[in-house]
């Protein structure tokens, strides 16, 4: 399905990031594994690909600076030659009431959320190869009203509203450009500080009452990055088992 294509996932060491990543070598992609600090994880990810009769490389780089998102581009086309596919899965999520939100949680999510999907945007406007696409990664609580998230969805309404602009600023090279909403997923991410109680309510929120396998995000994402697609950009995709 991918054959020929070379796809940067960012934030792909582990969780959503780890198994798209995957998934896109499995459709054969040759495979960029992006992280910011989770070097033995990215390696991880790149020796299973491999071992699979894949083909990936790991490359670091924190996507909130401009200066490393431009080096991780340049480093990517000179390793494979080009790049056809963005997907902009990497993302941190803070979860507090607004009023106790600090200063350092609201920039340090924008950094990395907003900002690092500009970065990657504004690089591909002009490198991303002709007739390639961008998956950028939203979240479905972007459709909910869930006191403690309050910032964590500004930041991903802002990749949404980024999404549906840029899809037609560089439509005319034949890029299509999609944002998938996943909804609770089984990632470190997703668990971390929650109680199973919590966990479990929040899975039973959904049609399938259970929590979402990062394969389940994956297998969107590699569709919306294949040629089957191409009709399919400026969108919002919820992969959330109709929770919302």
């Amino acid at each position: 399905m991918l054959k020929n294509k070379v796809a940067l996932v960012t934030g792909s060491s582990r969780g959503i990031g780890a198994e798209v990543a995957r998934q896109l070598a499995a459709s054969g992609a040759r495979v960029i594994v992006n992280y910011a600090n989770g070097k033995e994880a990215a390696e991880q990810v790149v020796s299973t690909i491999q071992a699979a009769g894949g083909d990936a490389v790991c490359l670091q780089a924190d996507v909130s600076k401009a200066d490393e998102v431009t080096a991780l581009f340049d480093a990517a086309i000179a390793h494979y030659g080009r790049i056809d596919v963005l997907v902009n899965n990497a993302g941190i999520m803070i979860t507090k009431l607004i009023k106790d939100t600090t200063g350092e949680d609201f920039t340090q999510q924008f950094d990395v959320n907003v900002k690092g999907t500009f970065n990657t945007l504004k690089e591909a406007a002009t490198r991303l190869a002709d007739n390639g696409s961008v998956i950028n990664v939203s979240s479905t609580t972007t459709r909910l009203m869930m006191p403690g998230y309050g910032t964590y969805v500004a930041t991903k309404a802002a990749v949404e509203h980024l999404t549906r602009i840029f899809a037609k600023e560089v439509g005319a090279r034949g890029i299509n450009v999609n944002v998938i909403l996943p909804g609770p997923t089984d990632t470190e991410l997703f668990t971390q500080g929650k109680s199973q109680e919590l966990i479990n309510q929040l899975a039973s929120l959904n049609a399938f009452n259970r929590l979402g396998d990062p394969i389940d995000i994956a297998k969107v994402i590699v569709f919306l990055a294949s040629d089957d697609a191409k009709w399919i950009s400026g969108q919002a995709i919820g992969a959330n088992g109709a929770m919302a």
